[in-house]
């Protein structure tokens, strides 16, 4: 039964999971030296489809569905899928961006949620928190524990500061196809859902609101943002399920190396 839900991964297949998720975490990092106000969205999708591309791999997400960039660039009450534009940073502003590439047959999946210039304290805290949950997260990612012990990680530590969760987004199983069972919700109860297994590798990505949980989607047909204009933040990381600890497949690391040690 386990098999139909999701597939566990052979130490090979983690192994080139991991080159995929290295290089986008890498592919964020070299993104990261170019966030400054004036920057259009359009510009750091380019630097981030060239460096893909120098790495031997292609974009994940570009013609996915047809969407049509290698970046979802999301700002400010923007949760995700933000489409890349003529659209320049401003001075205050909080970008999520979300990576994805695929080599060798597999996928890699990261975001990172930057600060754009001097940015209030209270939108900080919930770029800080909302990684912190991400932490707590991937502590809960045993083998033997369940995909809600996950879930309900992120949802007590975020609400416990007043923050909400998005309901309609959820992280994901990857591997061969950039979404694979199981979801991994932000939010729901300790010891319910699916036991994890050795192998497993999942995307956990928190997904918090400052205000109302609640989102709507623009016209565009992929931009969801808050559905009272409050800010939002993401972070992503891709992890190997295993006995005693997860396998952190992806890292900021190397956003940190450009940001330096003050990062969110």
């Amino acid at each position: 039964m386990f098999d139909k839900i999701m597939t566990l991964k052979s130490a090979d297949e983690i192994e080139i999971l991991r080159e995929n998720a290295l290089i986008v975490s890498r592919t964020l990092a070299e993104v990261a030296k170019y966030i400054k106000p004036g920057v259009s969205t359009l510009t750091l999708d380019k630097i981030a489809e060239e460096y893909i591309r120098a790495e031997g791999a292609v974009p994940g997400f570009k013609g996915y569905r047809g969407f049509p960039a290698t970046l979802c660039t999301s700002i400010n009450e923007e949760v995700v899928h933000g489409i890349p534009g003529e659209r320049v940073l401003k001075n205050g502003d909080i970008i999520s961006i979300d990576c994805g590439c695929q080599k060798h047959g597999f996928f890699g999946d990261s975001a990172y949620t930057f600060p754009v210039g001097t940015v209030g304290e209270g939108v900080l805290m919930l770029l800080k928190r909302t990684r912190e949950s991400l932490t707590k997260a991937i502590e809960a990612a045993v083998a033997g524990r369940r995909i809600g012990d996950i879930s309900a990680a992120v949802q007590e530590y975020v609400e416990g500061f007043g923050y909400s969760v998005v309901r309609e987004l959820v992280g994901h199983g990857i591997g061969r196809q950039l979404h694979e069972k199981p979801d991994v919700p932000n939010y729901g109860r300790k010891g319910s859902g699916i036991k994890m297994q050795p192998g497993l590798v999942i995307c956990i990505e928190p997904m918090i609101n400052m205000g109302t949980k609640s989102v709507l989607q623009d016209h565009d047909g992929w931009t969801i943002r808050t559905a009272d204009r409050m800010p939002s933040a993401h972070y992503e990381l891709t992890v190997v399920v295993q006995k005693e600890r997860a396998d952190v497949l992806s890292t900021f690391k190397y956003i940190e190396e450009v940001l330096g040690p003050s990062s969110i």
